[in-house]
C-alpha cells in the first residue's frame, strides 16, 4: 500500500520559516518524482516543487524560485521542502504526491497519481 505522510505545516509570521516533511512508503520501483503542491481556499491548485530523487533533479514554481528549497534523503525515504521567506500568500494546504519521471516532465504536480492527506501551512502578516 502506497502511504505518502506529510508533516511540519503550522501557523508562522511572514518571513519566518518552515519545513515540510513527505514519508514515503510502498512506492512501487518506478515511482521516483516526489513533490510538493498547495491549494488555497478559493484558489486554483499550484505545483510548487519536485524532486526526482535518483538524481536529484529539482522544479520550481516562480513564485516561489529563491525561497523554497527541496530535498530528499532517500535512505530514510523523506522528501523536504524547506520553505524560507514565508509570505501570506504562501498560506494554503501543501500536498505531497509521487509518480513517475515521465509523468514529471508531462503533468502537473498535482495530477501525480499518489498524494498524501495534506499538511496546513498558515503565514499571518
Amino acid at each position: 500500500e502506497v502511504q505518502l505522510v506529510e508533516s511540519g505545516g503550522g501557523l508562522v509570521q511572514a518571513g519566518e520559516s518552515l519545513r515540510l516533511s513527505c514519508s514515503a512508503s510502498g512506492l512501487p520501483n518506478d515511482v521516483d518524482a516526489i513533490g510538493w503542491f498547495r491549494q488555497a481556499p478559493g484558489k486554483e491548485r499550484e505545483g510548487v516543487s519536485c524532486i526526482r530523487t535518483s538524481d536529484g533533479t529539482t522544479r520550481y514554481a516562480d513564485s516561489v524560485k529563491g525561497r523554497f528549497t527541496i530535498s530528499s534523503d532517500n535512505a530514510k525515504n523523506t522528501v523536504y521542502l524547506q520553505m524560507n521567506g514565508l509570505k501570506p500568500e504562501d498560506t494554503a494546504v501543501y500536498y505531497c504526491a509521487a509518480d513517475t519521471v515521465l509523468a514529471m516532465n508531462i503533468i502537473e504536480i498535482y495530477e501525480f497519481q499518489y498524494r498524501g492527506q495534506g499538511t496546513q501551512v498558515t503565514v499571518s502578516s
